[in-house]
């Protein structure tokens, strides 16, 4: 890893030259400056980690020096050196942006400390930041992969959706993907910057899931030693996912839907209302009418839950999407081992298509790692395939006559070679590398399925 880089600030040449010294010393790059002019002009945006200044300087001093380098750079830390710091001084700097403020005169392991600190807090900010853009990434509406009819209304519906801030209701069979959905849900929504908080109400007792929702206050019972926050606060000005909503018990029931009403909750044992600002996407794989009907779930509730409902279909009304999922899954699996799968074999393939898949989207993802881990070959096998579901007594597929092997392999090349060209931004070279494939084959194959450039820019 690369030393971390400082700039170094200060009129007093010999205090100057000490503290690069001593930074030096300690494996850090150090560029020092005697005139605050000179180290503002040469500053440049991306060069550094860390700035130090001295705020008493004559010409431009150390809260210019400040404001100048916060206008280039927002988020790089800033230390301010005073040998006579006031609070109207420690607040001018603050305001402005300082990190921290050392005062002369100061021993060397104080400066160490300091440095070492807003540099730590630097590293966090980044690491939060990258992770944040990753999720964001992640659950793009374009990285939700499939490309039948179904999927795309249902997206087009959670994009409007997403921005919105309204309770969202998501509904089908298990394995569909609905934590996904949420997720995407949050994370295109304005409160994508805070948390996406999740819960299993089917997975806790019912007291247990309460103090997870709404958290307990001290001495509420035998060993609550002290306040704990709940999923609620934790969630305050983000999104809280209820997954499995048909087994909440009736007392919770009660309390999340006050909660609905006038977003304020207690903790358990205390007699203080707490008021947040949360998002609520719930989910459910059972009939949650006919819950209502039979008096397991209250109506009012099932009401605020369900503002926007979005159903999943099951992967067997969605098949076309079946070679785009089996596809990812091998992709991914082979970055996660550095296997080198190509796909399912023709045969294999025929059969992953006509299958009725009950457990869904989890159950595929789970047979292709399970097919990678004993494939022996480049190609997912029939016979491995086999081992895992019941090939010959799956259900037959309505469009298998009309379509058949072919004609579903020829649309999964043609919608991932433009997936592919699209994220290369046209460029065939990358896009073969990506693929694994050279640049003959691409061309061949955008020449077979008669792909233009207007397709994929």
């Amino acid at each position: 890893m690369a030393p971390k880089r400082i700039l170094l600030v200060d009129d007093e040449e010999g205090l100057c030259r000490m503290m690069v010294a001593i930074l030096t010393d300690s494996g850090y790059t150090v560029k020092g400056y005697t005139r605050s002019f000179e180290a503002v002009e040469d500053y440049r945006h991306g060069d550094w980690d860390l700035v130090i200044s001295d705020i008493k300087m004559p010409g431009m001093d150390g809260l210019e020096v400040l404001g100048r380098i916060k206008d280039k750079s927002p988020d790089i830390p800033v230390i301010m050196i005073t040998a006579h710091a006031t609070v109207d001084m420690s607040i001018q700097a603050l305001r402005k942006g300082a990190y921290d403020m050392l005062t002369k005169p100061f021993e060397p392991e104080e400066l160490l400390y300091r440095v070492k600190n807003a540099l730590k807090h630097t590293q966090l900010l980044t690491e939060n930041r990258e992770l944040r853009d990753e999720l964001v990434g992640k659950f793009r509406f374009d990285n939700i992969i499939g490309d039948s009819p179904q999927l795309k209304d249902l997206l087009q519906k959670v994009e409007k959706v997403a921005i919105r801030d309204t309770s969202v209701l998501i509904t089908g069979e298990s394995g569909t993907g609905k934590e996904l959905i949420a997720q995407a849900v949050h994370y295109n929504s304005p409160r994508k910057g805070k948390r996406f908080v999740a819960i299993n109400c089917g997975a806790l007792p019912e007291t247990i899931l309460e103090s997870e929702l709404f958290g307990t206050k001290k001495g509420a019972f035998t060993g609550a030693t002290e306040n704990r926050q709940g999923l609620l606060e934790a969630a305050d000005g983000g999104t809280l996912f209820l997954d499995e909503i048909g087994n909440l018990p009736m007392n919770v029931q009660k309390t999340l839907l006050r909660f609905l009403q006038e977003q304020e909750f207690l903790r358990l044992g205390d007699t203080k209302p707490i008021k947040v600002d949360v998002r609520v996407i719930s989910a459910t794989n059972s009939d949650l009418m006919a819950e209502v009907k039979a008096g397991t779930f209250r109506e009012d509730l099932y009401y605020r839950f369900n503002v926007v409902n979005v159903h999943l279909p099951p992967l067997r009304e969605r098949r076309k999407d079946i070679p785009l999922l089996a596809a990812h899954f091998i992709k991914l699996q082979n970055e996660k081992f550095g296997t080198r799968i190509r796909g399912l074999s023709p045969e294999a393939f025929q059969s992953a298509c006509d299958y009725g898949w009950p457990g869904n989207i989890r159950q595929l993802r789970n047979v292709i790692e399970a097919c990678m881990a004993i494939e022996n070959d480049e190609w997912i096998s029939l016979p491995v395939l086999s081992q895992f579901i019941e090939v010959e007594s799956a259900p037959a597929r309505e469009d298998v006559e009309e379509d058949g092997y072919s004609a579903a392999l020829s649309r999964f090349e043609t919608n991932y070679l433009i997936g592919l060209l699209k994220k290369s931004a046209g460029n065939i070279d990358a896009a073969a590398r990506e693929a694994g494939m050279n640049m003959a084959t691409i061309y061949r194959k955008l020449k077979k399925y008669d792909i233009k450039k207007e397709d994929y820019s």
